[in-house]
């Protein structure tokens, strides 16, 4: 990721649905060193705030719904989140929930595009985002899996403004020419089952290490470490409730 800090139309804030806090919690704080802080105010309903050091880095959430999956989501920043919820709507996404104020730290709507990939919206007020990016420990990619890339192309350039870097095996996302994101198309090794995503990835110092601490701590290597065309180390893991996450080699990213 080339954005160290929160910008309109970029990857602001990951957060975590799931059924075990606490249990997320301590799995968290083991892989990456975050102190999760939960909001003490009852009608948050347990959000959690990880930090490193002082930074807030990603929350862990309950499931507010029986239908919502436990799963990683990532928020995008908009300076109007009504204004683009529209602009998901006319551009063929849906609006599941919101535009709604979040206390006084900002306004939030959860879309789902095109292809059935949900995303958040974040309008910032006293409350901008993650204070750490592309650092160890912090989101560093967040990358789309989607079924219809096209679809997706057309869409998120038209909500968001993204720029696209493509080469002939895997297209980038960026704002302004600076990528923070990429896209895979989901082919016949995705089980059908596997509906579209986002999936954030997460720096780590250490990818194998980072691995090791995962599976030793209840959670699954679904893309055991691996070094990518251009030197990225990455791996994908799952933790012990069932939510997916990357982590790569926080050196490798320039």
């Amino acid at each position: 990721m080339k954005l160290d800090e929160p910008v309109t139309g970029g990857p602001c804030w990951a957060e975590l649905g799931t059924t075990d806090l606490e249990a997320a919690g301590r799995f968290y704080a083991a892989l990456f060193g975050w102190r999760p802080e939960r909001d003490p105010r009852q009608e948050a309903g347990g959000y959690t705030v990880a930090h490193l050091g002082d930074a807030a880095v990603a929350a862990l959430s309950p499931l507010y719904q029986e239908s919502q999956p436990v799963a990683w989501n990532v928020s995008f920043a908009v300076t109007d989140a009504d204004a683009t919820a529209r602009l998901v709507t006319e551009a063929g996404g849906k609006v599941l929930v919101g535009p709604m104020d979040v206390f006084d730290v900002g306004r939030f709507a959860v879309a789902v595009d095109p292809g059935g990939a949900a995303f958040q919206l974040w309008q910032a007020r006293a409350f901008r985002g993650a204070g750490l990016l592309n650092a160890p420990g912090s989101l560093g990619w967040v990358e789309l899996m989607t079924r219809a890339p096209a679809r997706a192309r057309d869409f998120y350039t038209t909500v968001f403004g993204w720029t696209v870097n493509a080469s002939e095996h895997y297209t980038q996302w960026g704002v302004a020419g600076a990528d923070f994101g990429g896209m895979v198309t989901m082919d016949d090794k995705f089980a059908p089952e596997v509906p579209p995503h986002w999936l954030p990835y997460f720096a780590a110092d250490d990818v194998d290490a980072t691995t090791a601490t995962a599976t030793g701590a209840g959670g699954a290597a679904l893309m055991e470490p691996r070094t990518m065309s251009g030197g990225r180390r990455i791996a994908v893991l799952r933790d012990p409730q069932g939510a997916v996450f990357g982590v790569y080699r926080a050196a490798d990213e320039g």
